[in-house]
This record gives structure tokens, C-alpha cells and sequence, in this order.
């Protein structure tokens, strides 16, 4: 269960930081909103599974879900563009991730 609300806590981690970016500096209303609730949820699933996990895990498995997420769906979303390098860096994210947990 706690692996679970992990990966859910990443995925709001990617919907809020995108949410973060149609709020154009917290000036927009509802992408406002959106964002604050959906960090607020993200954080406190985070805190949740960290009951279970250890926390360097736990914490770099959401950071990684973030960041590949956000640049995968900022690529495909924003056009903002994911070429060979970038692909590069999210695999060694998600390497890295993948790494901490097989060492736990």
C-alpha cells in the first residue's frame, strides 16, 4: 500500500507543478486552486507512504516521478521539446530511483 499512495503522491507531484505553470505566478484563479490542492495531496500521501518506506527512497521515487513526468508531459503538453539527452537524463532518473529501491 504505501509503494501506492507513492505513485499517486508522484502523478499529483506532475499535475501540480503543470498546474503551477497555468497559474502564471499564482495570478490565475483556478490553476491556483488546482495546484494548492493537488501539493497539498501529493505532500500528504508523501508523508503517508514515508510511514512505511525510508525516506531517501521514498523521496527520490517522487522527485523522479515528478521530474520525468513533468518533462515528458511538458514536452508532449507545452511543446517545450524532448530530445535524446533529455530522454537520457530521465532514464538515469529513473535508474537512480529504481537503484535506491533495489538497495533498500
Amino acid at each position: 500500500m504505501p509503494w501506492l499512495l507513492l505513485v499517486i503522491a508522484g502523478l499529483l507531484e506532475i499535475c501540480w507543478a503543470l498546474g503551477m505553470k497555468q497559474s502564471d505566478g499564482f495570478s490565475r484563479l483556478w490553476p491556483t486552486l488546482f495546484t494548492w490542492i493537488t501539493m497539498l495531496i501529493s505532500f500528504w500521501l508523501l508523508a503517508l507512504a514515508m510511514k512505511s518506506l525510508p525516506a531517501s527512497t521514498a523521496y527520490a521515487v517522487w522527485t523522479g516521478i515528478g521530474v520525468a513526468g513533468v518533462a515528458v508531459a511538458g514536452a508532449w503538453w507545452a511543446g517545450e521539446g524532448l530530445g535524446p539527452g533529455r530522454w537520457l537524463c530521465i532514464a538515469m532518473i529513473a535508474a537512480g530511483s529504481l537503484g535506491l529501491k533495489l538497495l533498500e
